[in-house]
């Protein structure tokens, strides 16, 4: 089924009806239904449409350059009036208005130290994961360059839900367990959040935990291979907490990448975990790279 997911964000630009979406995890078009509806608590039509428009606002936010036709057509409309209809009953204003206000709303995702558990806003105290609001430390960018990255063969592991402690209990007590009995335990590590949690509702938003693996390994469920794009990234390296990455990853947008000559591209963004990297167990702090895809303006 995560097959499908993926499969329909390489395909949003192309006709995606019910049996085509079938075909790829290989089940009757019925019992595909059923089973998608069982699994997301939405159709497939309602999530596919859901998808269009996410990845849409994140484009309007994310290239400038691009025209509001262009990023209808990119994620299946077949006419800029139809994009802008479904777009306003979607977010409440128009696509132009959303990319003129996304100044504003990486200053509000700031002031709400937006990456605090998204199921209880607002959140005080320390469960015993990353996401301690208890912030000693504020987060650091400590040098950020223009890097080529190649390609990663990655097995990856998904959870699907609010972005905050339930995606580091899943690393914790799935995915790392997991990797260890694999014997990956030193193996490069990614974390690829696919949503924009103040876009995507909270029991929808997918996160991947990746471990970088040898061309001969073969995942058994409920892993799956993917691959990582290479290209250019704009790299930073982080240190800091749980509870104020999405803020580094808000800064270096609103920040950095203005006066950079660069601008995002529709690749994942990712967190990369080198091999024996470890957190801190008294303040919670670790060090990681985020990868920002980029292209020149």
């Amino acid at each position: 089924m995560n097959k499908v997911l993926d499969h329909i964000d390489r395909h949003l630009d192309q006709m995606l009806d019910l049996v085509a979406l079938a075909e790829v995890a290989h089940f009757s078009a019925y019992h595909f239904h059923r089973i998608f509806v069982a699994w997301m608590d939405e159709t497939p039509g309602d999530y596919l449409s859901r998808r269009r428009l996410d990845v849409a606002a994140l484009t309007l936010s994310h290239q400038s350059d691009v025209s509001v036709l262009d990023v209808a057509v990119s994620v299946g409309f077949g006419s800029g009036e139809a994009f802008a209809r479904a777009f306003k009953s979607r977010f409440g204003c128009t696509p132009s208005t959303w990319r003129h206000g996304t100044a504003q709303r990486w200053a509000q995702e700031l002031a709400q130290n937006s990456n605090l558990d998204q199921a209880a806003r607002p959140r005080s105290g320390n469960d015993g994961n990353n996401f301690d609001t208890r912030v000693e430390k504020r987060p650091t960018i400590m040098e950020i360059s223009i890097q080529t990255l190649p390609p990663v063969r990655a097995a990856y592991m998904r959870h699907i839900g609010p972005y905050g402690p339930s995606v580091t209990r899943f690393w914790r007590d799935t995915f790392l367990p997991w990797r260890e009995a694999q014997g990956l335990g030193h193996a490069t590590c990614y974390g690829i959040g696919h949503d924009d949690p103040f876009i995507t509702p909270p029991d929808k938003c997918r996160c991947d935990a990746c471990v970088e693996v040898p061309a001969d390994f073969k995942a058994l469920s409920p892993a799956s291979i993917a691959t990582l794009p290479g290209g250019r990234y704009a790299v930073a390296r982080y240190r800091g907490n749980g509870t104020d990455i999405a803020q580094a990853w808000t800064r270096l947008m609103r920040d950095w990448l203005p006066s950079s000559g660069m601008q995002v591209d529709s690749r994942p963004f990712f967190e990369r975990y080198e091999g024996g990297s470890k957190q801190d167990s008294v303040s919670g702090q670790f060090e990681c790279a985020l990868c920002m895809p980029v292209k020149p303006l």
